[in-house]
Parts: C-alpha cells; sequence; structure tokens
C-alpha cells in the first residue's frame, strides 16, 4: 500500500484528503508545518507527498527545496489555493502543480500517474 504524505495547515483540508485517499487505498500520513513533514520523510518514507504552499507563516516551497535535495526522486503535487505560483521557477522542482479545489478528481489522477497504480490496496 502506498502512502502518501499530506501537508496542509487546515486541518479540514487534511481530513478530507485522508479520508478521500484512504477510501482509493492509500495509506495517509499527515503533517501541519515543514518540520512535521520533513520529519515524516525522514521517518515514515512516504511515496508521494501533496504540499500545500501557504503553511501558516512558513513556506511549502521551502520544504519542496528541503525534500528534493534528500530525494530528489520522490515525487510532490504541490496542491494550492494560489496559482499565480506555478510561474515561480522553485516550484518547477515538483513533480505537478494541482489548484486546490472542491473537485479532487485533478489530484487524485496525478496521484495515480506518479505512482503508477502502485500500493492502493
Amino acid at each position: 500500500m502506498a502512502r502518501i504524505l499530506i501537508v496542509d495547515d487546515e486541518v479540514n483540508v487534511r481530513m478530507l484528503y485522508s479520508e478521500e485517499l484512504e477510501s482509493e487505498g492509500y495509506e495517509t500520513l499527515l503533517a501541519e508545518n515543514v518540520s512535521e513533514a520533513m520529519a515524516a520523510v525522514e521517518n515514515d518514507s512516504p511515496d508521494l507527498i501533496i504540499l500545500d504552499i501557504k503553511l501558516g507563516d512558513e513556506s511549502g516551497i521551502d520544504a519542496l527545496m528541503k525534500i528534493v535535495e534528500r530525494d530528489k526522486h520522490l515525487p510532490v503535487i504541490l496542491n494550492s489555493a494560489y496559482s499565480v505560483y506555478k510561474d515561480n521557477f522553485q516550484t518547477w522542482a515538483a513533480d505537478a502543480y494541482i489548484v486546490k479545489s472542491a473537485d479532487l478528481g485533478p489530484l487524485k489522477k496525478k496521484i495515480g500517474e506518479l505512482l503508477g497504480g502502485k500500493g492502493q490496496a
């Protein structure tokens, strides 16, 4: 079963994504800030990360740089309510950029593509 790390400072978003992805057969890990995310990357070996860009006072882009530096093969999907960050060259280090929406279809589709069907129960 693939493990997906969901990094978002909004508890409702984390819970919604977790419930939706677990119903798809994935195991989910949750983090609300950069330090929790990095601890999960180090200790829990996720197969994919869904990363918000605005994490309270912290930057998901900074977290992305740390993740890529640690493991450039770990797939990261940036998931933000702000499409303006698509033009930031640092976000190009991510494997995908999905604008947050009530429709989780595009996010689920990209997860399936990046994991290649790996690990669904």
